[in-house]
């Protein structure tokens, strides 16, 4: 909270407008500065390189899959990524990522990591082949090598890096684990969707219907997150080190990539070792709980979110910048529901005006926590500036 801001003074009720939303006289006005400049040029890099690498895995798919193959398993591919993105989705709800990161991750996953990982792959086979053998030729051992310690250390390396990248550039945006896991989640359900597509290419091709059926009930239906979870750990973890330094953030990361990579080869692990009867059991007793878990874990940090926005506005409140009714309608679900339920009777404008206000205020209250965590610089101060005059201009929108 800017020190020499001496706060606003609530006016007198306005007719026509929610009672919490009432007229100020602003005694200081903020500079407002552009910002987004980073994660617009995030974007633009994101759509060039990861559209790029997407298409080359489309193609690459294409070559041994066929068009028509290629289209049924992308279609296929499909049912599984909306439902991940809409529970991203529910995830990101009380305080939305900007739409060019979270497609950068998209791209990110389903090209970048995925060509990676593809790479990787060919060029260890072409060092087998210099050294006179073949993957084929090498037997379950070099099979069991690719499965459990390539694939989980490659792939989780290659979508770690793309969630580090937003991590690095929109700074400001990247507040604590709940955005990792949005931006975690939207990576990994790019890499998943490229990934099934080869999946479900590879069992029709070999078994027909039946294979595809049967792939699709164990990566579309039963475990259409399980890359989600994996992926998650890293986002946790780069989450949790925006609000550290130095190596204790480096430290952080780096426990949280391990962890990404032991879940990956836990479950990679179980499809090459364990049996078909007792791969049920395994599913059951294993993954459904640490589901579960990582479930009770996104709740928790979505209870979170509500509590530090809450607490923050509570603060502004106090030197005059909301009334207390304001921070009940901002900070609260209940609050927001209502909020939402008038503007949707208001013209355009004012209805625009309301989801601003309570998206800039949310925005005011994360840039505020993290000045108190002393991660905060110039950037982070200039933010809150802006956004203290946006909230007036929002104000005064709703208003009309």
């Amino acid at each position: 909270m800017t020190s020499e801001s001496p706060g606003s003074r609530p006016a007198a009720a306005t007719p026509g407008v929610p009672p919490a939303v009432q007229a100020v006289q602003p005694v200081w006005s903020a500079p407002v500065r552009r910002t987004g400049g980073g994660v617009v040029a995030l974007a633009s890099v994101g759509l060039v390189v990861g559209g790029a690498a997407v298409l080359l895995v489309l193609v690459y798919l294409a070559t041994f899959l066929g068009p028509g193959a290629l289209l049924i398993c992308l279609v296929l591919a499909l049912i599984p990524l909306t439902v991940i993105l809409l529970a991203v989705r529910w995830i990101d709800r009380w305080e939305p990522e900007p739409r060019p990161a979270l497609w950068f991750a998209f791209l990110w996953g389903a090209g970048v990591s995925v060509a990676t990982a593809l790479i990787f792959d060919l060029g260890v086979q072409i060092a087998l082949n210099l050294a006179g053998a073949s993957r084929s030729t090498a037997g379950s051992g070099s099979d069991f090598t690719a499965a459990v310690i390539q694939a989980p250390i490659v792939e989780e390396t290659a979508k770690g890096v793309g969630i580090l990248l937003i991590f690095w550039v929109p700074r400001s945006r990247f507040d604590g684990p709940a955005d990792g896991i949005v931006f975690a989640a939207t990576v990994a359900a790019g890499f998943a969707f490229s990934e099934n597509i080869q999946y479900f290419g590879v069992a029709m091709m070999e078994g027909g219907a039946a294979d595809l059926g049967f792939t699709f009930l164990v990566r579309g239906v039963l475990s259409p997150f399980a890359h989600v979870m994996f992926t998650a750990c890293t986002g946790i973890a780069i989450g949790l080190a925006a609000r550290r330094r130095g190596a204790a953030a480096a430290g952080t990361i780096l426990l949280g990539l391990l962890g990404a990579i032991l879940l990956h080869m836990l479950w990679n692990g179980a499809f090459t070792v364990v049996d078909s009867r007792s791969l049920v059991a395994y599913y059951l007793l294993v993954q459904v709980p640490l589901f579960l878990s990582a479930v009770a874990v996104v709740v928790l940090l979505r209870r979170q979110e509500k509590r530090i926005t809450e607490r923050r506005l509570t603060e502004y409140a106090a030197v005059g910048w909301f009334s207390a009714a304001e921070v009940a309608m901002l900070a609260t679900p209940q609050g927001r529901q209502q909020a939402r339920a008038w503007a949707s009777r208001q013209p355009r404008a004012r209805k625009r005006a309301m989801q601003s206000f309570i998206r800039d205020a949310t925005r005011l209250a994360f840039a505020r926590q993290r000045m108190l965590n002393g991660t905060a610089g110039h950037v982070d101060r200039a933010d809150e500036a802006e956004l203290l005059a946006l909230i007036q201009a929002d104000r005064a929108g709703v208003i009309g």
